[in-house]
């Protein structure tokens, strides 16, 4: 937008000599401060304000290029009109300064909640315990990484426990519910016996800071996933979240399984939520993702088909690793949508079969 001010005074110098004499178009030049101090700093501003009056007392007085009599330079309204484009221009400057105040204050808390997001959110390691693992996160915070999706991936005694989450709103005021919900989660599958208990444990942490921020509509969609090597098998807990998509022997499925209300809302009803299993053995891939994958939309308004895109990619690779399916993702996600105004988390787990002295 640094071409504004500029152009401003392009166009009042054209319009100018296109109307009659009597039109001092050069009185629009009052509003070029104004205009300059949304995208320059205080001191450019004040430069183009003296800018403004140069040009303002050459285009009332100079007969080369008004036709006007050089009389007119010191003319009441012309002066009246210096005097307005000095003043304005000094608003300008303070607006100037107060807009790089904010924009560097946007940029602190930025990267604040940046820098607590890769904290919260770390790079998904290649191997988690008996799983192997990729992922991908793509904010919906133009600029930044900061926004309400989550996924974390844990190996317990229990098995290896996967969660993948969206948490209502986005931005700043979501960072403090992923936050929340992520160290109730690697606090509690470390300690409870089975999913649902995780469950309840998160449901119960969800009502707690509803209750300190006082909103009523706070929640969390969630899929929570373990991982049973010895049983060769996953078990599914659905949170009002997306189905978990499997990719076994070139065939893609969704897992759909008994619903759960999302985290936050179960104080609706009193019913512990429904586990479900699933057999997950060497060769599948269970791929877990936030709405911001089938959301996203193309030119035309059309959704992301992603399981038919993964079955044209996948159907004839009988064993992909979840680093084939981010990979796919990663770039063919881009070719259906140039703008993101959602979070986009995918994770993508499979078993290791390889000996334990190789892991």
């Amino acid at each position: 937008m640094r071409w504004l001010p500029p152009a401003y005074v392009a166009f009042v110098l054209l319009l100018e000599p296109a109307l009659p004499m009597q039109w001092p178009v050069s009185f629009l030049l009052i509003a070029l401060p104004v205009t300059a101090a949304y995208t320059l700093g205080p001191v450019s501003v004040a430069a183009v304000t003296v800018v403004a009056v140069a040009i303002e007392g050459t285009l009332a007085g100079t007969p080369c290029c008004s036709g006007r009599n050089i009389h007119q330079l010191w003319g009441r309204h012309y002066v009246g009109a210096y005097i307005a484009t000095a003043l304005v221009g000094i608003l300008g400057v303070a607006l100037a300064a107060h807009r790089q105040r904010q924009e560097r204050h946007l940029v602190r808390a930025n990267s604040v909640a940046e820098a607590l997001m890769r904290t919260l959110l770390r790079p998904v390691p290649h191997q988690v315990g008996r799983l192997l693992a990729a992922g991908l996160y793509r904010s919906g915070e133009v600029g930044t990484m900061v926004g309400g999706d989550l996924y974390d991936i844990r190996a317990t005694d229990a098995g290896e426990r996967v969660i993948i989450g969206d948490v209502r709103g986005k931005g700043l005021n979501a960072v403090r519910t992923v936050a929340g919900i992520l160290g109730t989660f690697r606090e509690a599958v470390y300690n409870d016996a089975d999913l649902p208990s995780v469950a309840q444990r998160m449901e119960r942490s969800m009502a707690r800071e509803a209750a300190e921020i006082r909103d009523d509509e706070l929640f969390v969609t969630a899929a929570l996933v373990e991982y049973d090597a010895p049983a060769g098998r996953v078990t599914i807990v659905n949170h009002g979240h997306i189905e978990p998509v499997l990719i076994s022997c070139g065939e893609v499925t969704a897992l759909i399984g008994p619903p759960a209300l999302p985290l936050g809302l179960g104080t609706l009803v009193e019913e512990r939520p429904v586990a479900y299993t699933h057999p997950f053995t060497p060769g599948d891939v269970l791929l877990l993702c936030t709405d911001g994958l089938i959301e996203a939309r193309d030119d035309t308004g059309a959704f992301y088909p992603l399981l038919d895109r993964l079955r044209l990619r996948f159907t004839f690779d009988s064993a992909p690793g979840p680093a084939d399916v981010i990979d796919f993702l990663n770039t063919d996600l881009p070719r259906h949508t140039r703008v993101f105004h959602d979070d986009v988390a995918v994770l993508a787990i499979a078993p290791d079969d390889s000996p334990p002295g190789d892991r």
